[in-house]
């Protein structure tokens, strides 16, 4: 579901803040990637940038700073590679599960379902 403010959103205001380009490499950050701010913002820099070294003084994930600014996530992502690229900003990527990390039975799974559904 899309927020109406997302939905309503000017479409010349995105273009604008991302300077035209509209997509990043997606490999570089996901939703729970942790960004920190490097830096204090410097006079002159694009308001959003501003406002996103303010509020990743704290470790801040990609999906809260899309949040905060109210701005869709492909859109901070953008913005996000543009810090990273000039060194303002670090991401942290959260640590993957170990490979031989140990899955529930699906025996026992459809059990349970099983018994919820009989509920």
């Amino acid at each position: 579901m899309i927020s109406r403010r997302v939905a309503s959103e000017n479409p010349d205001r995105l273009y604008t803040v991302t300077g035209g380009r509209s997509h990043t490499d997606e490999s570089s950050m996901d939703m729970v990637t942790l960004i920190v701010s490097e830096c204090d913002p410097t006079p002159g820099m694009q308001s959003e940038h501003v406002k996103i070294l303010q509020m990743c003084r704290q470790p801040m994930a990609v999906v809260e700073v899309s949040s905060e600014l109210k701005l869709p996530i492909s859109v901070v992502r953008i913005l996000l590679c543009d810090l990273l690229d000039t060194g303002r900003i670090t991401a942290r990527h959260p640590p993957k599960a170990p490979a031989k990390a140990q899955l529930p039975n699906p025996e026992i799974l459809e059990q349970v379902l099983v018994g919820l559904q009989n509920l």
